[in-house]
């Protein structure tokens, strides 16, 4: 099948690369770097594409959609967990069969929220750079033993119970909020609170739950006053989960006391490119780099070699399912 691959970074083309050689009837992939919206779908015109692969920053609204169905797009393959960019029910309408990878590398991502959490707590970042410039000082880097400490984790799917598994070894008491019960976190000892219990509770607070219209703005004003003084937020889940502005607000009266995001509700056009000589149009971002207690990366959680290639094969792996007309074993429909 003819591929088009838009967001395509070198490691996309490495991995995906190396995925599709080892396929029987390799498809034909042709990497686009523009993200794909309404203004770029007609890339994919007269040139014979059945398929396109997207990633998260990429704008699949009813507008794009049209064009791409009008193109003969018969497929849309997400290389990555959300479809909260996706409009479900136009594809639908269009005929437009979609799928996703539900699960690359667990750990790639709950491993990254750690290490927000012990760079922010540990100022490792800081003493980097201190020590590079010839100063062995230990002022200001002051952190707290994370063992003993309450945790508490938003959404107990893979990633979270992950997660939640390394709070727990690490000596911490988790408490986590999910309408889904994990058992085998229970019977390790995560305690499930609701929501009203876990934010007065946590001394830290860890987001791994999807973005839908009630986890939009969960972290919110309200929220966070519920929250103890001084809470460490962590966020790789989805950016629009933190509304920006309430956060901004409270790590300027010190409420919260350290911010980790891998994701941002404002991401698009702005993560996966290099703004080194450009001025940020953002005011929330650029607001956010100027708090010395706040760690920002650019959507890297799940950028692990483990996790490129798991992306890569599941993805191939769901285009050859619909190519021979095998049931989708990873289709998103609307009833999700």
């Amino acid at each position: 099948m003819k591929i088009a691959l838009f967001s395509a970074r070198k490691y996309d083309r490495d991995f995906f690369d190396r995925a599709n050689a080892a396929l029987r009837a390799p498809h034909d992939i042709v990497y686009i770097e523009a993200s794909l919206g309404a203004e770029t779908a007609a890339i994919v015109r007269g040139r014979g594409f059945k398929c396109v692969c997207v990633f998260v920053n990429d704008t699949l609204d009813a507008a794009t959609l049209e064009i791409l169905a009008a193109e003969g797009i018969q497929l849309i393959a997400l290389r990555c967990a959300g479809f909260n960019n996706v409009d479900l029910n136009a594809a639908g309408a269009l005929g437009l069969r979609i799928v996703r990878v539900p699960a690359y590398s667990p750990h790639a991502v709950a491993e990254h929220a750690l290490a927000l959490l012990l760079t922010l707590n540990r100022k490792t970042h800081k003493a980097y750079n201190r020590v590079r410039e010839g100063d062995f000082s230990l002022d200001g880097l002051v952190g707290f033993d994370l063992c003993g400490r309450t945790v508490g984790v938003i959404g107990t799917g893979t990633i979270g119970s992950v997660f939640a598994g390394m709070m727990v070894a690490l000596g911490c008491r988790v408490i986590a909020y999910d309408p889904q019960r994990n058992t085998a976190l229970a019977e390790a000892g995560v305690e499930y609170r609701p929501l009203d219990e876990l934010w007065p509770a946590a001394d830290i607070v860890s987001i791994h739950c999807p973005l839908t219209p009630e986890t939009k703005h969960l972290i919110n004003a309200d929220s966070v006053a519920r929250m103890k003084p001084g809470v460490v937020l962590i966020n790789t889940g989805r950016g629009a989960i933190i509304d920006t502005r309430a956060v901004i607000a409270a790590l300027k009266s010190r409420h919260v006391g350290a911010l980790g995001i891998d994701v941002y509700e404002q991401e698009e056009g702005l993560f996966f490119v290099n703004h080194g000589e450009d001025i940020l149009q953002d005011d929330q971002i650029a607001r956010l780099l100027t708090f010395p207690n706040v760690l920002v990366t650019g959507h890297q959680a799940f950028l692990t070699k483990e996790a490129l290639y798991q992306i890569a094969r599941v993805t191939l792996s769901s285009i050859e399912e619909f190519e021979t007309g095998t049931a989708l074993t990873n289709e998103v429909t609307q009833a999700r």
